[in-house]
């Protein structure tokens, strides 16, 4: 398999998911911006619409989007138990925590604030939701050792890989208690540890990397 990255993105989730279930991979960095892939060739020509992450499977299948991937990746090896096994309301769960960081933490929370030309007041906007969002995973990170209750998941891997952009967007965790222990808790996992090492992301930079 070929996961291609670009460091501290959003492919960050199945770097670290891939690492998690200890299955081979070849990792493939791209420049966001540029859309070169390291070692040459356009990264558009693997996804056309040239974002990451994408992972190739060893017969050629292309997928795109985090939170299947690491569906897939988890269905792959069911022993480590990074998903509750499909047809059960415990995966039904699971993909509802995805969504949920998908859409109201990264799309409509951290995203729009790495774009410069926003307002200020639109910007204040995605800041309230952050915290209102931040404050509900507060309250259930500080009665729950991880999303899914005392099972570690893909879902938690979600999260700390977009709750790592707060550095990058001058937004505040520190109201958020339980949060950041939940994060220094994941932080230490040696596969957390391995795919930081191999983007380039230790220690975590205070901006962006271009």
């Amino acid at each position: 398999m070929k996961l291609f990255y670009a460091p501290g993105s959003s492919s960050l989730l199945p770097h670290i998911v891939l690492r998690e279930a200890e299955l081979p991979f070849e990792p493939v960095k791209i420049d966001e911006h540029t859309k070169a892939i390291s070692g040459g060739g356009d990264f558009r020509s693997v996804n056309p619409l040239g974002y990451v992450p994408a992972l190739v499977l060893d017969d050629g299948t292309l997928l795109t989007e985090g939170a299947a991937i690491v569906q897939h990746i988890a269905d792959l090896v069911p022993e480590k138990k990074l998903a509750p096994p499909n047809g059960t309301i415990e995966r039904v769960k699971l993909q509802a925590w995805l969504n949920f960081l998908a859409s109201e933490m990264h799309k409509g929370g951290f995203s729009p604030l790495f774009y410069k030309g926003i307002p200020e007041e639109g910007r204040a906007v995605f800041r309230a939701r952050l915290r209102s969002r931040l404050a509900h995973l507060d309250s259930h990170l500080a009665s729950n050792e991880y999303l899914m209750g005392s099972e570690y998941s893909v879902a938690d891997v979600r999260l700390y890989v977009v709750s790592n952009w707060a550095s990058w967007v001058d937004f505040d965790l520190s109201p958020y208690r339980a949060v950041l222990a939940y994060r220094g808790r994941l932080g230490s996992r040696p596969a957390v540890i391995a795919a930081l090492k191999t983007e380039g992301l230790v220690p975590w930079p205070t901006s962006q990397p271009h």
